[in-house]
């Protein structure tokens, strides 16, 4: 039976229709009408009990289910365990101590200092509690994705409750008051140990010991851009979703566009739309609440529908709707009666900030909904055991309940493995950018189990990657004959950086690629950190993420883009990434099509890492051999000219410094200076390290002792970026302000060529000679001419020291 409640019917959906078609019913069914009755703070409106008759009848037709008796004796049992999670959960914000039997708490035992995202949480258990129940008739276990992270409490809370948690927190939390009141004590608790680390893994957002948990969920929108990508064919993804972060990024409504059920399982996005930011009412409450809201994603591809948010039974029966829906309209595409894009079912569950408990719907039920402290408090205790009242389930009742609504088996995710092939290196001058282009398509060829995703937030061809271009072409639901554009495209295109990337991150079980012009690039650096930090996580909890590692390659770079003046021209991505921790964000500077190539493929053998490309689009001479180039990758540095045991070092980071430190070396070869030129490639490996993870990332002692010996007196860097943060990374290799010097961009930019960018911003091989005569205590006319210190100095003609433009 198809389940329509949802969609439009001729025949109006009067509240006294659905009261008329609810009570008929009841009437023909005693157990829908035991369980329409409601418990505690749970109703359930003729709306829902329309919809649980269909979707008994459904599982009935399919046979999940023996007879709708059963299915109605679950959902009282629904009931009752939403009611003793919202119970755990205000606990968890408010008290260190819980008594299952449902005696007073004293003022002592609750936190003196309460915190929690309270009202949030309250609303997503209903949510969640939804979810278990249909894994439950089911009999399939379904993915989640949370983008209000910080109402993890509902998740935690509910899987302790059904043993769906972690092993490892069942065991320190067993289901007794002792076990409880642990549980409730340590959300939020901020203790250290011995090593300085956090004792309790009850955080406020999400974390990796939530089980099923795959992101952090602090940057709200995030979620919104990614679900519509992650399931492969097969899976189940539940989304929810929040009304606040969807006025937070530009692309959330985008999903109906990219999705494709060729590649990607069924996706059900749940909104929790209870109208309260912290300070304020969101903007959909704002432009007309739900109504207005169900227009709006109407016109963007959509197929909303409202539900009641305060009822556990509404989300199951939606999220069931929502997978045959979006199954049948694949279906329809496949037999060819159809095409895309998909009117995407959409849900949106209209509650209350904080249902459930007292203050509901105020600002104050975002975080604290008493106003006051239990602990210090009279009144606010009291309303503190009127609202834990209303929600306490008898124990012997919520156990019961527990027990009949078991969950399937979760499945196991295997490790990706990637076959990275030897590329087919360069023996001539070529871009690193079209390099690059040739050894993708060479590594997707050989890995054709891998689904691909490519982001493009603007000019993919442009960028030098055709070949790439041509073969996987832009995804779109109406493709122009003459464009490189297909509906079942895997490159993913729109002028939104955030958006792209996230379609990037959400593809965990394949093989990605992420180009963008450099200056925009930092707008992906809140996406990238989400994933950084959830990945730290799980490799300090000894479970490594196995997603393969994730180039985002930056090129159109400050030195090559001044047709669009300084807005170009900006590298603030790789210094941001630099600063993160250096096991899981790698900033690397190829300089040649050998050594992108090489960074490549040594990114793609990584596992959980975000490496960030800094590559130029230019054609840029051979610089490193196969070997080299591999040599590069593995050190993080290596010796181009001279001996390394020399007084004076020349450091070059960037492809476009390279070629200055090498003029600078040509003139001190000239002049028989004993020096020596290191290439280098990741800063971050020079760094001191910050905590264990850190250290067993930096470049081997071995290395850093032969390429930067002691014996080194004066040291000159050219870098691609700001000096400043290069100095602050590569703290190991700066001598002091009186023996180091380091040259960088300065925020000087316009409407200029690769060498007049070079010269205003001091980065030029003279400058870097004269850098390197002033550390010596000598005359920079030593290594330069009258005219070229003249032109450094602001005194001469610039094309002293570069080439006049033609």
């Amino acid at each position: 039976m198809t389940l329509n409640l949802y969609q439009q019917t001729s025949h109006p959906m009067t509240p006294e229709y659905l009261d008329h078609e609810a009570q008929n019913l009841r009437d023909q069914n005693p157990e829908l009408a035991l369980w329409a009755a409601g418990l505690g703070v749970i109703e359930h409106r003729p709306a829902t009990q329309i919809q649980a008759h269909l979707m008994a009848e459904s599982l009935l037709q399919k046979g999940l289910i023996a007879d709708t008796g059963y299915f109605f004796q679950r959902l009282r049992a629904l009931d009752c365990l939403t009611q003793q999670a919202m119970w755990l959960v205000v606990h968890m914000t408010y008290a260190r101590r819980v008594y299952t039997d449902g005696r007073n708490l004293t003022p002592q035992d609750f936190k003196t200092h309460p915190r929690g995202h309270t009202g949030g949480a309250l609303n997503m258990v209903p949510a969640y509690a939804g979810l278990l129940a249909l894994n439950h008739f089911t009999g399939q276990p379904r993915d989640w994705l949370m983008g209000q992270g910080h109402c993890v409490a509902a998740i935690d809370a509910l899987q302790l409750l059904t043993g769906t948690a972690a092993p490892e927190r069942r065991r320190q939390y067993p289901l007794d008051d002792d076990g409880l009141s642990r549980f409730v004590a340590d959300c939020y608790d901020t203790r250290l140990d011995n090593t300085g680390q956090r004792i309790s893994t009850l955080g406020a957002h999400v974390n990796v010991h939530t089980a099923g948990a795959r992101m952090e969920g602090g940057y709200l929108g995030f979620a919104g851009m990614q679900y519509a990508h992650m399931p492969l064919p097969g899976e189940r993804l539940v989304a929810f979703l929040s009304d606040g972060a969807f006025e937070e990024q530009r692309g959330t409504d985008w999903a109906a566009r990219w999705w494709r059920g060729e590649d990607t399982g069924l996706i059900a996005p749940v909104m929790i739309a209870n109208g309260r930011r912290i300070d304020q009412r969101t903007t959909i409450a704002q432009q007309g609440g739900c109504s207005w809201f169900v227009s709006h994603l109407r016109n963007q591809g959509f197929a909303p529908f409202v539900i009641d948010g305060r009822d556990p039974a509404a989300f199951m029966c939606a999220i069931y709707y929502m997978e045959i829906q979006l199954s049948q309209a694949f279906e329809r595409i496949h037999q060819g009666e159809a095409q895309y894009p998909v009117a995407l079912p959409y849900c949106i569950a209209e509650t209350v900030k904080g249902f459930g408990f007292p203050a509901a719907g105020t600002g104050a039920a975002y975080g604290l909904p008493l106003g006051a402290y239990p602990a210090e408090n009279p009144e606010a205790l009291a309303f503190f055991h009127r609202g834990a009242k209303a929600l306490l389930q008898p124990d012997a009742q919520w156990r019961e309940a527990a027990s009949l609504l078991g969950q399937p088996k979760q499945k196991s995710t295997p490790m990706l493995a990637v076959n990275c092939p030897e590329p087919e290196w360069a023996d001539r001058r070529e871009s690193a950018m079209a390099a690059i282009d040739r050894y993708f398509i060479e590594l997707t060829e050989v890995n054709p189990r891998l689904r691909v995703r490519v982001g493009n937030p603007d000019e993919l061809r442009g960028n030098g990657m055709s070949q790439t271009l041509d073969q996987f072409r832009h995804r779109v639901t109406r493709p122009e004959i003459t464009a490189a554009e297909a509906i079942d495209g895997c490159v993913i295109t729109a002028l939104n950086e955030e958006a792209v990337v996230s379609a990037c991150l959400a593809n965990q079980a394949g093989i990605n690629l992420v180009v963008a012009y450099e200056a925009f690039a930092i707008k992906m650096l809140c996406a990238l950190r989400q994933a950084i930090i959830f990945s730290r996580q799980q490799k300090e909890a000894g479970d490594a993420a196995g997603w393969l590692g994730f180039p985002v390659v930056t090129t159109s770079l400050i030195w090559e883009n001044g047709e669009h003046d300084q807005s170009h021209q900006d590298s603030s991505l790789s210094e941001g990434l630099m600063l993160k921790m250096a096991d899981m964000a790698r900033v690397v500077f190829p300089a040649d099509a050998n050594s992108a190539m090489a960074c490549l493929r040594t990114c793609y053998g990584d596992l959980g890492v975000v490496w960030n490309l800094v590559v130029t689009r230019s054609v840029m001479p051979q610089f490193f051999s196969a070997r080299q180039a591999t040599q590069l990758v593995q050190d993080g540095a290596v010796c181009l000219r001279g001996h390394c045991g020399a007084e004076l070092q020349l450091v070059a980071c960037g492809a476009v410094q390279l070629q200055q430190m090498l003029k600078a070396s040509d003139r001190l070869r000239q002049q028989r200076v004993a020096h020596s030129l290191i290439y280098l490639l990741e800063p971050g490996r020079f760094r001191q390290a910050r905590d264990r993870w850190e250290k067993s990332a930096l470049a081997d002692p071995a290395v850093v002792r032969a390429l930067f010996p002691a014996r080194v007196r004066y040291r000159v860097f050219l870098t691609h970026g700001r000096a400043e943060v290069l100095l602050a990374t590569c703290r190991q290799l700066d001598l002091g302000a009186q023996r180091t010097r380091a040259l960088g961009y300065i925020n000087r930019g316009g409407t200029l060529d690769t060498q007049s960018l070079l010269f205003v911003n001091g980065c030029t091989w003279a400058h870097a000679l004269a850098a390197l005569a002033e550390l010596c205590g000598q005359k920079p006319t030593l290594w330069l001419t009258e005219e070229e210190w003249r032109a450094i100095d602001g005194r001469g003609n610039p094309y002293h020291v570069i080439p006049e433009p033609l």
